[in-house]
């Protein structure tokens, strides 16, 4: 029971990290859209913090992972 609810936490970290990426590359795209064509003030590194909810979900994700498995033996 606990090595498949650590595969389903597994699975849930790379599906975040798909998401993440596609979430970063849509905003640096418009940011970077945004400076050119519509004075954006703001440079387009910004894109980069909208990751950060993304990652500390993707660390417990692997944090929940490593404890089932180590109960799990």
């Amino acid at each position: 029971v606990m090595k498949r609810i650590s595969n389903i936490f597994i699975i849930m970290a790379v599906i975040l990290s798909n998401i993440m990426s596609a979430v970063v590359a849509y905003n640096y795209c418009d940011m970077q859209w945004g400076i050119e064509y519509a004075g954006y003030s703001a440079p387009a590194w910004t894109a980069y913090l909208s990751a950060i909810p993304y990652m500390a979900a993707i660390i417990i994700c692997i944090a929940v992972v490593a404890v089932l498995r180590k109960r799990g033996k």
